[in-house]
């Protein structure tokens, strides 16, 4: 006798149809992020990494420049040769201040000293005492005209250049100058073995203002007080720059700073005059340790991060939309293969 055996109601065929099964946890978990971190891996780099290459506002450093040259000595009342000169340069940034406005307020003291005067309890007594306040915007480092600027800054670059340095000429403000000089792009030059961008320039002789002084100082002893006339110029500006954050690896100035008489074609008085003063070696390895720590958080947050998500992104989405696909493709095996039993 034959019969046909009937799977029961508990393993009836239609209570497991065939067809996909509904994917797994983990490769939903695995496909959702994945998504995530492709779309995080370019707002890395193009929202956070720009909003992190910023001037500071709690900048607190010292710049030394040293070299030789002349100098107008009071006490003799004459310019002295070959003597040691250093200018001391002091950023301060005002936290209170910058806060407020939203922009990079920076105050700056230089000081030229010669061994006579250093060190000196009061920056007064220096040979040539320069306090001034520097505001530019955080990001461009463009000029902001607030805050009791002093004097009015203008120009692309003072003090640092703007973050992602190009190979092109750049507008520099000279301070003893008033106004901007152009630095011309010269190509890359190695400081304490890191690698800049290196600029030049020159000044030409200008009238940069005027001064009372003794008649005699200037060439007119039979008047006790003359309005000379101030005269600037610069053998050659020498800068090499960090490309990334902008900040001044090794900077070399040789000013000469003169006095007229009133309408006078030449100089009749010699104040400063130096060739070279450059960064002391303390001052190259501050500024080149500064740039190559600033210039790798810039390069993590905005390339190394950024690349490592969206890599690790894309195998994670891969992944889990390939064990999505298998799970739903992947048949019922061991309810499909079910037949009736036949005795």
């Amino acid at each position: 006798m034959r019969r046909t055996a009937h799977p029961s109601p508990d393993h009836h065929p239609s209570s497991r149809p065939f067809g996909p099964h509904p994917p797994g946890a983990i490769s939903l978990v695995l496909l959702g992020l994945g998504t995530f971190l492709l779309v995080l891996a370019p707002m890395l780099a193009w929202y956070v990494q720009p909003r992190a290459a910023v001037n500071p506002i709690d900048i607190d450093t010292t710049a030394v420049y040293t070299g030789t040259g002349s100098v107008f000595d009071v006490e003799q009342v004459k310019t002295v040769p070959d003597q040691e000169i250093t200018v001391t340069q002091r950023v301060r940034g005002d936290v209170a201040e910058s806060e407020r406005s939203g922009a990079a307020v920076w105050d700056v003291i230089t000081s030229v000293d010669t061994d006579k005067s250093l060190p000196a309890a009061d920056p007064h007594d220096a040979l040539d005492f320069s306090p001034h306040r520097w505001v530019s915007d955080r990001r461009t480092n463009r000029p902001v005209h607030c805050c009791d600027e002093k004097p009015y800054i203008e120009g692309e670059a003072y003090l640092k250049f703007p973050f992602d340095v190009q190979e092109r000429s750049y507008r520099w403000w000279d301070n003893t100058l008033g106004a901007t000089v152009t630095l011309h792009y010269e190509g890359r030059k190695k400081v304490r073995g890191y690698e800049g961008l290196r600029f030049t320039a020159k000044v030409p002789a200008t009238r940069t203002g005027t001064r009372m002084v003794p008649g005699a100082l200037v060439d007119e002893p039979n008047r006790p007080q003359v309005l000379a006339e101030e005269w600037y110029a610069n053998h050659g500006l020498e800068l090499v720059v960090d490309q990334s954050t902008g900040r001044v690896l090794y900077a070399q100035t040789g000013p000469r700073r003169t006095l007229r008489a009133p309408g006078g074609d030449e100089d009749a008085a010699v104040l400063l005059d130096s060739r070279k003063l450059a960064f002391t070696s303390a001052t190259q390895k501050f500024a080149v340790d500064q740039a190559e720590k600033d210039s790798g958080l810039l390069r993590l947050v905005g390339r190394t991060v950024p690349i490592g998500t969206a890599v690790a992104g894309f195998v994670l989405a891969a992944v889990g939309a390939v064990l999505v696909a298998r799970g739903r493709r992947r048949p019922d095996t061991s309810e499909s293969s079910q037949e009736p039993i036949t005795i």
